[in-house]
């Protein structure tokens, strides 16, 4: 391939084939510009959450009630499950489609939009560990009807610090008896399904990575309890519950990887499910910005729009920093996915910077719609309530920094 200067170039993927033949005369560029399927998945979902998903937003957010008619609408037009690979039925489409499609959605909503990629997570457990067998069985049915599932690992007193988890599986012949609680489960009173980590090792000097083993569990398996829904401050649509586990048996044959494997599984999950969770970050940062922007260009105080206010002005640009530079975060996040590396590292930056950037971009459309900001009559009080939960969960603000760190002082250190 050559640019218009007849200078040779390589898509990024070439570049370890051909680098030690062209040497330093190598250009390497990289392309922002999407492909058309990309563009088409991308308006779908756009189109999806401005006509379907934005104008019933308010009144879910009032009542707290679960959107099925919208998540079924969702599920009939391939904008669910999009982590599930062809074979098993699904899209099997690339983390970086994926987050495009849910950034999109996460502009209508993000309770909404929560709601569905809680699903990405309960399933990807399975679709990094599972067997072909369990594949089919649990990810395939997903593909058939418009069924929910989630991921039960935190407790009431266990969140960031998973080896304070007390849920205990133990071994029975050809099941395991499963006892414990599990607490703020999303999707927890929606699904068919469970992702549960349990301690099967009882010695608790036992390596946290050895110590816990991961398993599917039919939700309407004996013993299970779901608790009342919680009504949150923000994201009220989605659905999440405290579970409850009394002697629930599970089958062997339920178990991901082996007993023991649990953590690893459990952890490995994030690096796939945490640049989507920047991109619903990035989605509703976008929709402040937007809201905030339209606004500033109607609202006038002294003889003149806000928006010609260098104040306001200055506060969009910024803001408009803020979201490009979230957005270029996740996508690198998604990218590393799909080259098949470990993408720790920019998987907690871009959740970290996008959880933090939708908070922070959310209260100042808050503060550019004054008083109508604070009313619920307007969407931003809304947009602000909804974005604090992106500095909480699948790993905390801090807890990001903590493996960020981590993650960066180990380079030096080799």
């Amino acid at each position: 391939l050559c640019d218009k200067m007849h200078r040779p170039y390589f898509v990024l993927k070439y570049i370890p084939k051909f680098s030690w033949y062209f040497g330093k005369n190598v250009c390497i560029f990289f392309s922002f510009k999407l492909t058309d399927q990309q563009k088409e998945f991308q308006q779908l979902a756009r189109k999806y959450a401005r006509e379907e998903i934005i104008p019933a937003a308010a009144a879910y957010d009032r009542s707290g009630e679960y959107p099925v008619p919208i998540i079924k609408k969702a599920w009939e037009l391939g904008l669910m499950n999009s982590h599930i690979p062809q074979e098993y039925g699904g899209m099997g489409l690339s983390s970086f489609d994926s987050c495009l499609i849910t950034e999109e959605l996460a502009y209508g909503c993000t309770g909404v939009q929560t709601a569905i990629e809680a699903n990405s997570l309960g399933q990807m457990p399975v679709i990094i560990a599972g067997s072909d067998t369990q594949k089919r069985k649990y990810l395939g049915r997903m593909t058939e009807e418009p069924l929910m599932c989630a991921y039960c690992v935190t407790e009431p007193g266990a969140g960031s610090d998973v080896a304070g988890l007390r849920t205990r599986a133990v071994r029975m012949g050809d099941e395991y008896v499963v006892n414990g609680q599990k607490m703020w489960i999303t999707n927890g009173g929606k699904a068919n399904w469970y992702f549960l980590l349990a301690r099967t090792n009882p010695d608790p000097k036992c390596p946290t990575s050895k110590a816990f083993t991961g398993f599917i569990v039919d939700a309407d398996t004996p013993g299970i309890q779901i608790g009342r829904k919680e009504m949150n401050m923000g994201q009220r649509c989605s659905d999440t519950r405290g579970i409850t586990f009394e002697d629930v048996r599970i089958p062997k044959e339920n178990v991901l990887i082996a007993e023991g494997s649990g953590f690893k599984i459990a952890m490995g999950a994030f690096d796939n499910t945490r640049p989507p969770v920047a991109a619903g970050a990035t989605g509703l940062a976008q929709r402040a910005l937007d809201e905030a922007t339209n606004y500033a260009l109607e609202r006038k105080t002294f003889g003149k729009v806000i928006a010609e206010h260098q104040a306001v002005s200055f506060l969009l640009a910024e803001m408009a920093m803020k979201v490009e530079l979230a957005r270029m975060a996740y996508q690198r996040s998604a990218w590393e996915v799909d080259q098949g590396r470990k993408n720790t590292y920019y998987a907690s930056i871009a959740k970290a910077f996008a959880g933090d950037i939708a908070n922070q971009v959310a209260t100042d459309a808050v503060q550019i719609f004054g008083g109508n900001g604070f009313n619920s009559e307007y969407p931003v009080e809304k947009l602000m309530r909804d974005a604090k939960i992106y500095q909480i969960y699948e790993g905390t603000a801090q807890i990001q920094r903590l493996i960020i760190a981590r993650e960066h002082l180990g380079r030096y250190k080799k």
